[in-house]
C-alpha cells in the first residue's frame, strides 16, 4: 500500500510504530549531519528526520535528490520529537526515515505553496491546482464541504427530499441574461442553462413532493464582482401547504444549525425582521449590515432654506453620525470626500460638521449655518461632543445608495465590521413590481411567480406599483444570503401577473404554458427560498469574496485562465451546430 497513515493523524501514542507515508515535500532543512523534511498532504504535516550515521547512506542519497513539491513515499519508525512544536497536531513526534521512494518529481512551483505566498492573484489562478494545496484555500473548501454535508443532514431531519432538475431548459425573458446552448439535433434552436430551478420546483409541489431541496449549480450571464460568478451554487428549496411564517422558521432553523455545527456559533433568540421600506429609510439598502449603528437621519427639512443651493435644490439630504470622529483632520475628511466622489459611488461632494468637546460646532458650510442652526443638526443625529456628522444630498434613491456606501466605508474604517460577528436580518414586504423607465413597463422585483400580499390585492388593478410582495430575503453582514416568496398557485392570478409584466396571452402561453397548465391540476399553496451557497459559506468564513470557496473559479472577465476558457470552436463544430462562423468571430 502507498500509505498506512496520513500526515495529520500520527500522535505520541504511535511512537515505536512502523508506518508508511505518501505525500508532498513541503520543505527540506539540511543541517549537515541531520536533515528534516516537512511532508504535507491535505490532512496536515509530519516531520521526517534523517540523521547521518543513523540512517543508511541510501536514504541520505535519496534525500539529496528531493525538492519542493516532489511526491514521495517514506517508510520508517515514529519516534519522539526532541524539540516539540505545540502549534502542530503532529508536533510531538517525527518519522525516522528508513526508506524513501520517489513517486514523482516536480518542477519548481511558480510561487511558494505556503500560508503566506508570494504569488499574485493572476498567477495563482493560472496554477489553481497548486494554489489549492495551500492551507488557507484548503480550509475554505473544507468549510464548504462541511456546510454542504450539514445542510443535507438538517433538511433530511425535517422531511425534505433531494430531487435533481434539468440543466438544459428553455430560455425565459425575465431576470439576467441566459447562457444558451445550441441544439445539434434541432438546428436553429437553443437550450438555456438554468438561472434557477424555479418552475421545476413549483411543478414538484404540484406533483405532491411537498418538501423539495437541491444543492444545485445555476448560471447567469451577468457582469461579475467579488460575490458573483457566472456559475454558482444554490441551496434551493420549496415547501407546499405553507405560509410565510412556516418558511422563515424552517430556514432560520437551517442557518442556526449550520453556524452551530460548522462555526461553533450559537444565535440567541429569533432573527430580527425589518420591512423593505424601513431598510431603505434607515440604511439605503435592502441588505443592511446591522453589526453597527450609524443609521441615516433625514435632514432635508432641517437644512433647507438657508441659502445653501446644494441643499436647497436637493430632493433629499441625509446624514450619518460617525461617533468620536471629530478628531479627523482636514486631510482625513478630504480623503473620505474623494472616496464618495469616485465613479463607483458617484456623489458630487460631502458636507461635514464636527461637534467640538466644548459643545460648539464647526462645519464646512459655516458661511450659511450659524451655531443655533448647527445645533439642530446635532440634535437630529444624536451627536455628542467628539462626533463627526457627514452629509450627502441629491435625488432620493441615488443619495440613499451613496450614503449606504459611505456608511459601510466608515464602518470598515472604524473597525465596526468584524468578520467574526454575525448579524442576520430578515427583510420583508418587498414591492411586487418595479417600474422601468427604459422599457416603460413593470418588472417583477423577484420573479413573475411571487404572490402579492393578500391585504394588497385590492390595489392590483388600480395601483399595481403599491402592491407589496409576499417575499422575504435573509441578509447578514451586508450580504444577501438568500431570498424567496410565497408563490402564486392560481392560474387566473398568474395570468394577471403576466399581463402586468407586459406579456401578451400568446407570449405567456409560449413561455410558461406548461406551468399554467399544471395549475389546473390541483396546485397546492406553496413557497420557498434559495440561499446563495457560495455567499453563505464565504460569509461564514468571514470573507468578502466567494472565489476562494470555489475550487475552480472564474475571474472578473468570466474566464478560467487555468484552462483558457471560454475558447473559440473549430469551424466544423460550428457548422455542425448550424451556427454562422463569421458571426462568432471576434472583431479585429
Amino acid at each position: 500500500m502507498y500509505r498506512t497513515h496520513n500526515c495529520g493523524e500520527l500522535r505520541a501514542e504511535n511512537i515505536g510504530q512502523k508506518v508508511t507515508l505518501s505525500a508532498w515535500v513541503q520543505t527540506i532543512r539540511d543541517k549537515g549531519n541531520i536533515t528534516w523534511i516537512d511532508l504535507r498532504d491535505r490532512y496536515g504535516i509530519t516531520q521526517v528526520v534523517a540523521e547521518h550515521g543513523v540512517v543508511s547512506d541510501a536514504v541520505i542519497a535519496d534525500i539529496k535528490k528531493l525538492g519542493r513539491e516532489f511526491v514521495v513515499q517514506i517508510e520508517g519508525e515514529i519516534i519522539e520529537r526532541h524539540s516539540k512544536n505545540p502549534e502542530m497536531l503532529t508536533g510531538d513526534i517525527e518519522l525516522k526515515a528508513e526508506k524513501i521512494t520517489l513517486l514523482n518529481a516536480s518542477k519548481t512551483p511558480p510561487f511558494t505553496i505556503e500560508d503566506e505566498t508570494d504569488g499574485g492573484e493572476e498567477i495563482r489562478a493560472k496554477y489553481r491546482y497548486l494554489d489549492l494545496r495551500r492551507n488557507p484555500v484548503k480550509e475554505k473548501l473544507q468549510l464548504r464541504h462541511k456546510v454542504s454535508l450539514e445542510t443535507r443532514k438538517y433538511l433530511d431531519t425535517v422531511d425534505f427530499m433531494e430531487v435533481e432538475t434539468p440543466y438544459l431548459i428553455k430560455s425565459t425573458p425575465e431576470g439576467a441574461r441566459d447562457f444558451v446552448v445550441p441544439s445539434r439535433m434541432n438546428p436553429g434552436e437553443f437550450y438555456a442553462l438554468p438561472q434557477s430551478p424555479q418552475t421545476f420546483k413549483q411543478l414538484l409541489m404540484v406533483s405532491g413532493y411537498d418538501r423539495y431541496y437541491q444543492i444545485v449549480k445555476c448560471f447567469r450571464d451577468e457582469d461579475l464582482r467579488a460575490d458573483r460568478q457566472p456559475e454558482f451554487t444554490q441551496i434551493d428549496c420549496e415547501m407546499a401547504f405553507v405560509e410565510q411564517e412556516d418558511v422563515l422558521n424552517t430556514f432560520e432553523g437551517l442557518i442556526k444549525h449550520l453556524f452551530e455545527t460548522c462555526r461553533d456559533h450559537k444565535f440567541e433568540g429569533n432573527f430580527p425582521r425589518m420591512t423593505y421600506a424601513e431598510a431603505l429609510e434607515k440604511y439605503g439598502s435592502d441588505k443592511p449590515d446591522i453589526r453597527f449603528g450609524m443609521e441615516f437621519c433625514n435632514m432635508t427639512d432641517i437644512v433647507k432654506g438657508q441659502g445653501f443651493g446644494i441643499f436647497d435644490e436637493a430632493e433629499t439630504v441625509l446624514a450619518i453620525n460617525a461617533e468620536q470622529c471629530a478628531v479627523y483632520t482636514r486631510k482625513q475628511i478630504d480623503k473620505v470626500t474623494d472616496w464618495v466622489k469616485r465613479p463607483q459611488v458617484g456623489a458630487k461632494g460631502m458636507i461635514y460638521m464636527r461637534v467640538n468637546e466644548d459643545g460648539t460646532f464647526k462645519s464646512s458650510v459655516d458661511k450659511f449655518y450659524d451655531q443655533t442652526q448647527l445645533a439642530k443638526w446635532a440634535e437630529a443625529t444624536n451627536a455628542k461632543p467628539g462626533d463627526l456628522i457627514l452629509l450627502l444630498s441629491g435625488d432620493d434613491l441615488k443619495v440613499r445608495s451613496q450614503m449606504n456606501d459611505l456608511r459601510l466605508h466608515m464602518g470598515d474604517e472604524l473597525g465596526l465590521r468584524n468578520p467574526n460577528v454575525f448579524a442576520p436580518l430578515w427583510v420583508l414586504d418587498f414591492p411586487l413590481l418595479e417600474w422601468d423607465e427604459d422599457t416603460a413597463r413593470y418588472h417583477a422585483m423577484h420573479h413573475p411567480f411571487t404572490s402579492p400580499k393578500p391585504e394588497d390585492m385590492h390595489l392590483i388593478d388600480t395601483e399595481p406599483g403599491k402592491v407589496r410582495a409576499n417575499a422575504y430575503d435573509l441578509a447578514m453582514n451586508g450580504v444577501e444570503l438568500g431570498g424567496g416568496s410565497i408563490r402564486i398557485h392560481n392560474k387566473e392570478l398568474q395570468a394577471r401577473m403576466f399581463e402586468l409584466l407586459g406579456f401578451s396571452d400568446e407570449e405567456a402561453k409560449a413561455q410558461f404554458g406548461f406551468l399554467m397548465n399544471a395549475f389546473e391540476y390541483g396546485a397546492p399553496p406553496h413557497g420557498g427560498l434559495a440561499f446563495g451557497f457560495d455567499r453563505l459559506v464565504a460569509t461564514m468564513g468571514g470573507s468578502d469574496s466567494i472565489r476562494d470557496y470555489i475550487a475552480f473559479p472564474k475571474n472578473n472577465s468570466g474566464r478560467d485562465v487555468m484552462i483558457d476558457s471560454p475558447a473559440p470552436l473549430a469551424a466544423d463544430q460550428l457548422n455542425e451546430l448550424s451556427l454562422d462562423v463569421k458571426k462568432t468571430e471576434k472583431p479585429a
